[in-house]
């Protein structure tokens, strides 16, 4: 009897050592090793609880089944039985969702998994990658953690502390890992791709920086976009190649690409307030002030600094004058026009849309071109006026301001051509008067002139 005792002590820690069992897994050992009165049966039952605690669901098979075997009527064969199918099952589950790239199905099954096979590195290491690649990093950190505390040379959970560092753009740390696990195992493949995109990331994204730097926007914009094909699964770090390009965009004047690229970022990175920062100002240079305000205010919930408040209200102000008429556009002039500029501007305007240059014109375009002229005058009366236009052009309501905006744009045109016979033009060895009848019509005697006056 004590020989037999020995011999199963001696097979208990061989299986312990085999699959570098936890000191738990052995400790369980330990109450049916030291009872002289042990039978086989109950010797093979603890080694198939030994295999399934250590996730060997088909060698603790063949052990229930000699158990079985043996005593047909154990009920508790059965039932051991039935967790190790339940085990199998589970990694077939996880092997089929993982090709699927459905992860949160393989962490739900290497939790149902790990409740019979507690001791299962293999199992805690699966879930531990699909919460990586979750972005799930501190549950992750936290599982390969706990492995490495019990075997510090396990290559599969250095190779994931490794990932985790690597999907928060930690990369030269994430690197010094996927090395370590190599050392531990030199045929993890996982861990040897891993480390080459990693370089390759970081050396395509530097020299995208250094690009930029040196004022060589389209090819940093290349570089950028070399970079975003390395690794799909890089969240943070393409999070921030996105928003790079849109940086190079908007300097290209690419507005539209470097909005949808924020947009990516942000998809990627809901946390990303540069992202929403750069999208923001490029919807005010493309006059998207609703979207603009939009961002800002998101931008200032999440950091209530006084540059972001100075922000948000600019666009607010823009989204305010938006809504007016714009003036500026009226004249088709630069909202940074000169005096003179502004000038030019109504008296060709005023010109193209004076009602007597259409009097044959159908009624629908006299009637167009009479708005038109009246919107030019009421543009030119704001804009050469420099207290209505600083009002104007700091948004705010002139009606509401008391000012006198009752005019006739007649009256200006005749202001602004000096009254009946007032003002000619020459060009093109042409002379073209505009003079005023008592009805104050509009005469334009030189009608073979090919100019547009």
């Amino acid at each position: 009897m004590h020989t037999l005792n020995a011999m199963h002590v001696a097979l208990d820690k061989r299986i312990c050592q085999m699959h570098k069992c936890s000191q738990h897994s052995f400790g369980c050992f330990k109450l049916y090793v030291t009872n002289p009165y042990r039978s086989v049966p109950q010797g093979h039952m603890r080694e198939g609880k030994c295999h399934l605690l250590l996730g060997n669901a088909m060698a603790a098979t063949r052990c229930f089944q000699k158990v079985q075997e043996l005593e047909p009527e154990s009920s508790q064969a059965q039932q051991e039985l039935k967790n190790a199918e339940s085990i199998l099952e589970f990694e077939r589950l996880a092997e089929i969702s993982f090709e699927k790239r459905d992860f949160r199905m393989v962490v739900f099954c290497m939790d149902r998994a790990l409740e019979s096979a507690s001791a299962c590195h293999r199992f805690k290491v699966l879930k531990a990658e699909c919460l990586a690649l979750l972005g799930r990093y501190p549950e992750a950190q936290s599982v390969a953690s706990d492995i490495l505390r019990m075997d510090s040379t396990n290559g599969d959970a250095l190779y994931v502390r490794g990932l985790c560092l690597y999907y928060e753009d930690c990369i030269d740390k994430a690197v010094q890992f996927f090395v370590q696990a190599l050392r531990m195992a030199p045929d993890h493949e996982k861990a040897r791709l891993a480390c080459r995109n990693a370089k390759a990331l970081k050396a395509k994204k530097e020299e995208g920086n250094k690009a930029f730097k040196e004022g060589s926007f389209e090819e940093a914009y290349d570089l950028y976009s070399e970079a975003l094909t390395i690794d799909p699964n890089n969240i943070k770090t393409n999070a921030k190649l996105y928003c790079n390009r849109a940086t190079v965009g908007s300097k290209l004047n690419k507005l539209e690409q470097a909005i949808e690229d924020c947009t990516k970022a942000i998809k990627l990175d809901e946390t990303y307030i540069k992202a929403y920062l750069r999208r923001a100002q490029c919807y005010m240079d493309t006059e998207q002030y609703e979207e603009a305000v939009r961002d800002y205010e998101k931008v200032y919930q999440t950091e209530k600094t006084k540059e972001h408040k100075n922000l948000l209200k600019n666009a607010q102000l823009e989204l305010k004058k938006s809504k007016r008429k714009d003036y500026y556009k009226v004249l088709g002039v630069d909202k940074n026009a000169t005096e003179d500029e502004i000038k030019k501007a109504y008296r060709k305007r005023a010109l193209m849309h004076h009602p007597d240059r259409h009097s044959g014109a159908s009624a629908e375009v006299q009637k167009e071109e009479e708005k038109k002229f009246k919107e030019v005058g009421e543009a030119f009366t704001v804009l050469s006026d420099p207290k209505k236009k600083s009002r104007y052009d700091s948004g705010h309501d002139l009606e509401d301001d008391d000012m006198n905006m009752d005019f006739d744009a007649n009256n200006i045109f005749k202001a602004f051509f000096g009254g009946p016979g007032g003002f000619s033009f020459e060009g093109n060895s042409c002379k073209a008067d505009l003079l005023f009848t008592s009805h104050n019509h509009l005469l334009i005697p030189c009608s073979d002139c090919t100019i547009n006056h």
